[in-house]
């Protein structure tokens, strides 16, 4: 994750994970930049478009920032003219944080976002999605979700029937498996999702479908 002002650190470190990539071409690298880096975080996204990149990862939290800062709604606004997704954390950590996730993509429609973890345990507020896409002119599809981490903890539990119906709430082709690496593991995720109360080609557009539609096809 990149660390505001550590521009030569946060170059290399992209650099390195392109690198690994073009070794290993099923795997797809999410750089990242620092929105508080002004100019610097423009030009290293337009740097990482121009290699190639799809996805940059933003963790308000980690990275200490504002998802109401201008310079994040610039820098996302950006990313959506050169074709890179916005992989945001959002286990809602401070409160509002999917309502202003929400906000931003509704001004950016031509942004595609990733939220990591559809809420966490505030899942329920992503419902809204049904109805804002009935509003005409309002909403996009531009919102994707990976449900990382909440998986695992909803999986056989109270919780998990309202989780899946929040699934199919936000569109499960706009949903996707991630690990949550390194505090859970890819089989945790993968064990989770297979005890989720969906069909087999849900679970399969979870899994691998979506994301490869969104980010395009990796398969040698």
């Amino acid at each position: 994750m990149a660390v505001k002002g550590e521009l030569a650190q946060t170059r290399a470190k992209n650099d390195e994970l392109i690198a690994l990539s073009k070794r290993y071409p099923k795997l797809m690298p999410i750089a990242s930049v620092h929105p508080l880096d002004d100019q610097a975080a423009i030009d290293e996204l337009k740097r990482l478009a121009g290699l190639g990149v799809k996805a940059i990862k933003l963790h308000p939290h980690t990275q200490k920032f504002d998802i109401t800062d201008p310079r994040v709604r610039a820098l996302c606004k950006l990313a959506g003219e050169l074709g890179v997704a916005v992989l945001f954390d959002n286990f809602n950590i401070v409160p509002g944080d999917s309502q202003n996730l929400f906000n931003l993509a509704v001004q950016l429609p031509k942004t595609h976002f990733v939220f990591a973890h559809m809420g966490g345990l505030d899942f329920r507020f992503w419902n809204s999605l049904f109805m804002a896409r009935t509003a005409k002119d309002f909403f996009f599809d531009n919102i994707h979700f990976d449900i990382s981490a909440t998986a695992v903890l909803v999986a056989d539990s109270p919780l998990e029937a309202e989780f899946v119906w929040t699934i199919r709430n936000v569109g499960i082709d706009n949903v996707m498996l991630g690990s949550d690496y390194p505090q859970l593991s890819l089989k945790q995720a993968v064990d989770a999702l297979e005890k989720l109360d969906l069909t087999a080609e849900e679970k399969r557009k979870i899994r691998w479908d979506n994301a490869n539609r969104l980010f395009g096809d990796r398969r040698l």
